[in-house]
């Protein structure tokens, strides 16, 4: 082929691409490979792990329609984040319709959310099939920014592993549990026993140290 006769548009075009890709810089990701199974080989985790008792990191997902989503919309709220590999398995499925339930259990000022790096119309699609009407289903494949910030994304697969996050009402980690096998269920009860305690233990606390304070 000859370079010559093609056109300045073609031309100009290869030359940005080639020019944006090489400044393009991407920063390295930390790497955990202890935590997580698939079958019976530990996976390697990308992003940053979170502790109980941090700044639960702000993050950007978004919904069915492509509209963004930020942990900063749930502030001064308990949020638990459901997190599911893909919509579309077993565990996933039961994972998700048990919180969708539970929903209703709860009191109003809670927040429950699932997401997963499944496109968001794979997302829609589930939730109208299986009837999933009461959490916020999320997708994380846009910037993969969540997977990211909490350290939850399955390098070389592009998922994020089967895990279980609480952020309290002053906007920190309150409860984490990373499934030890991404093929395992989570632990439904301790999560949800501790979620309604921080509701119930809120107002409380506040009255006995203001009949202290008196």
């Amino acid at each position: 082929m000859n370079i010559l006769k093609l056109p300045a548009v073609v031309l100009l075009s290869s030359v940005f691409v080639f020019s944006s890709s090489a400044d393009i810089s991407v920063p390295e990701l930390t790497e955990t490979t202890n935590l997580v199974m698939a079958g019976n080989k530990y996976v390697t985790l990308l992003g940053n792990q979170v502790n109980l008792g941090d700044e639960a990191p702000d993050f950007k997902v978004v919904t069915e329609s492509f509209s963004p989503v930020t942990l900063s919309e749930f502030k001064h709220k308990s949020v638990l984040i459901s997190v599911v590999p893909s919509l579309d398995t077993g565990v996933c499925s039961i994972q998700t319709k048990r919180f969708n339930d539970e929903v209703a259990n709860l009191p109003e000022d809670v927040v429950m959310l699932t997401i997963s790096n499944d496109l968001p119309f794979a997302q829609k699609r589930f939730c109208k099939t299986e009837k999933v009407d009461n959490i916020r289903v999320l997708s994380d494949a846009v910037w993969r920014d969540f997977g990211h910030n909490y350290g939850l994304l399955i390098k070389d697969m592009g998922l994020l592993t089967r895990a279980i996050i609480i952020i309290d009402a002053d906007g920190k980690i309150a409860y984490k549990e990373l499934v030890a096998n991404i093929s395992q269920h989570p632990d439904y009860e301790t999560a949800l026993t501790k979620l309604k305690s921080m509701s119930q233990t809120v107002k409380p606390a506040e009255s006995t140290t203001n009949e202290q304070s008196e």
